[in-house]
């Protein structure tokens, strides 16, 4: 298995995490009001797997390894935009945890930003996606031998192994410290 076929998988997965973010978005067009149990299962989906587990691949190994090779203007650019979305999203979806926040506390005007930020992610996504599903990672991978694919994947793997290691950690580090508080 080429090294993108793990990265295409999950682009899968987070498809299907966009559909219920747009049902959930003319669910709160319709009703006026928000699910902040939805909005923070999404939240934690888009941050632990799309960037910590999907774009942390991306940006960890495949765009590290990229930088070491001669590529093209079109490349380069393509992937220096990629980065850039990678940022943009992050603050998108911090936007959204805040947002939540805002329509807890009564915040009239957060049930818009809510709005406003899911707007963004179900419009964001499927672009981005595209961009990388058909522009950057098939013509990229002709930059790799097939040893280094291999150990590009194999890294892949390693870092999956980690990330769930370290998310769960981290989440029983949180409740020890909540509980002892």
């Amino acid at each position: 298995m080429m090294p993108i076929g793990p990265l295409m998988i999950e682009h899968r997965l987070i498809e299907r995490m966009i559909r219920l973010l747009r049902q959930q978005l003319e669910k709160v067009g319709g009703q006026k009001k928000a699910d902040p149990v939805f909005i923070d299962m999404a939240v934690d989906f888009i941050r632990n797997y799309a960037d910590r587990c999907h774009h942390g691949k991306e940006e960890d190994i495949l765009f590290r390894d990229l930088a070491k090779k001669g590529l093209s203007d079109e490349h380069r650019t393509i992937m220096d935009e990629l980065l850039d979305e990678h940022v943009r999203a992050r603050k998108a979806t911090e936007s959204l945890l805040e947002a939540k926040e805002r329509y807890l506390e009564g915040n009239p005007d957060a049930l818009r930003d809510i709005v406003d930020a899911i707007t963004w992610l179900v419009n964001f996504y499927p672009i981005h996606i595209q961009k990388e599903d058909r522009q950057f990672f098939m013509p990229v991978m002709g930059y790799f031998t097939k040893q280094e694919q291999d150990a590009m994947l194999q890294e892949f793997y390693e870092f999956d192994r980690n990330l769930i290691h370290s998310t769960y950690r981290s989440i029983i580090e949180r409740t020890e410290k909540s509980t002892t508080a």
